[in-house]
């Protein structure tokens, strides 16, 4: 039983008191692990596009694309801090010999290649000093407080969109900028409109709109074609609460209950709101130099044609079933299932008859859809593609984190070993059905895929719970197609670092 006070609090946070009580529920039973048959491989569950192939689904995508409404969904709540954690760890020490910090050594020696080195080099020479100077009297110290504090370039507390991350003779991008240029080349739908939509946290959203204001025009004048902006934040009633180790309530000193950000698959309820025909789905710091984002933009351009032509089959074998239940028709939709989707028949399928056939073929067709693009796996995190038995005994086409597996379970542990490819964030779903009707997607989601992992606050130690991943468990009833894209459209930033690699500069 919940005090009332504790309900009330709940209340204050617009969560119903039953999500809370399951919530709880959870903590003390755990999330039961992903059933993984055996690991998706190119050929099995992965598609590998041959030249011809590649150049079909791009063709299909730019014929068919100028007529849908196109969103570009881009979570950019992520904070910057968690890049500038060495940084920040190298002011904190007594001794601040480069020597003993290699990675600080390296972002000094290097500092001329970061995008944001004249915005860094004024900073100090407001101050009296420079960059150069500060290297040669060994104020290494100075140059980052001058990087990372609010009184100065603020890095240290900005979100990563609103970071300078690569540099251009014209001046430096952001990487909402980037996606701002991205947008322009494979977004452009209906009405010549490319529609940019953010998530972001809300102390940060006058920040990304102040930009927004000051991009806009030029990048239309620039593409010739006309952004349409939007914004949306984490929903405060998606927050977790967190527990202590006995699986109660976490009670701040301040008295009040605990409630934390439960993860990525927060934002599946962001997504559900948004009107599209189709969906892009990149994180805000995966992006790229202009000179490296011609194989991003194709293979954008592919899973997109993908999609349609996944959907445009499936829409028709729908619309089949509906004025007719026949044998060719529900040996048409069978084949839509297997060849074009590429599911697998439950054991069950072959003893049913023709209505029972058409009714299942219905209701596995009739979901939301998503291309997923897959990368060869080289030790990067990230989900892996595994074919995972539905409540049928059929199988399903699921992104499964490592949190997620068993891996105590040899078998599971070979499963996941043999894993070849895994899940960079990049997909595009389509959120229609065959009647031109936005799916409710809060109901394809799997409630027991979520995570479990402990924390501490204010030297406590206490258990938090993720919701499903928006791209694992939050689309476990999707129908899903995988296809190879080259690891060159994967290029994530972790680490203020990442910035030197070639890709980003």
């Amino acid at each position: 039983m919940l005090s009332n006070d504790l309900e009330k609090q709940i209340e204050a946070q617009g969560m119903p008191l039953g999500t809370v009580e399951e919530q709880i529920k959870n903590f003390k039973n755990g999330f039961p692990f992903l059933d993984i048959d055996y690991a998706a491989k190119i050929g099995d569950g992965i598609l590998e596009l041959s030249d011809a192939e590649l150049q079909k689904a791009v063709d299909v995508y730019s014929e068919k694309s100028k007529d849908k409404i196109i969103v570009k969904f881009v979570p950019a709540s992520g904070a910057a801090s968690r890049m500038f954690k060495n940084l920040f760890g190298f002011l904190e020490k007594v001794d601040s010999n480069l020597d003993n910090d290699e990675f600080t050594k390296t972002f000094i020696s290097e500092i001329k290649s970061f995008a944001f080195y004249e915005d860094l080099d004024d900073s100090l020479k407001k101050a009296g000093s420079s960059i150069s100077k500060a290297i040669e009297e060994k104020k290494y110290g100075l140059i980052i407080q001058h990087l990372l504090d609010d009184e100065h370039l603020s890095y240290g507390s900005l979100p990563k969109g609103l970071l300078k991350f690569h540099k251009y003779e014209e001046g430096s991008r952001t990487p909402v900028e980037e996606h701002f240029v991205e947008g322009a080349q494979y977004g452009v739908g209906k009405d010549n409109t490319v529609r940019l939509h953010f998530t972001v946290s809300p102390e940060h959203q006058n920040r990304f709109e102040k930009k927004v204001a000051e991009v806009q025009p030029k990048m239309e004048k620039e593409f010739g074609v006309k952004f349409e902006i939007s914004f949306s934040q984490q929903k405060k009633s998606t927050d977790t609460i967190a527990v202590d180790l006995d699986n109660k309530p976490f009670i701040e000193d301040n008295g009040e209950v605990l409630f934390r950000p439960a993860g990525h698959g927060a934002l599946l309820e962001n997504l559900n709101e948004i009107e599209a025909d189709l969906v892009f789905i990149k994180n805000i710091d995966n992006v790229v130099p202009d000179r490296l984002k011609d194989t991003t933009t194709t293979y954008k351009q592919a899973i997109g044609g993908l999609l349609i032509d996944a959907q445009d089959k499936t829409f028709a074998a729908l619309s089949q079933l509906d004025n007719k239940i026949s044998p060719e028709v529900v040996n048409q939709a069978e084949e839509v299932f297997t060849k074009v989707i590429g599911g697998k028949l439950a054991p069950s399928y072959a003893s049913k008859n023709l209505e029972e056939k058409a009714a299942w073929l219905k209701q596995k067709l009739n979901r939301p859809m998503r291309v997923c693009g897959m990368v060869e796996n080289t030790g990067e995190p990230g989900g892996g593609p595994f074919w995972v038995k539905d409540a049928d005994n059929s199988l399903s086409l699921q992104i499964g984190e490592t949190a997620q597996l068993n891996l105590d379970d040899e078998t599971q542990k070979s499963h996941f070993k043999s894993s070849t490819h895994f899940n960079p964030t990049d997909l595009v779903c389509g959120i229609r059905d065959y009647k031109g009707k936005s799916f409710n997607l809060m109901e394809y989601r799997d409630p027991k895929t979520g995570f479990i992992t402990q924390k501490s606050k204010s030297g406590r130690d206490l258990k938090a719970q993720e919701l499903p991943g928006l791209w694992n468990g939050s689309m476990a009833d999707w129908n899903s197609i995988f296809v190879v894209v080259p690891l060159i459209t994967f290029n994530p930033v972790k680490t203020i670092n990442d910035l030197l690699r070639d890709v980003h500069q």
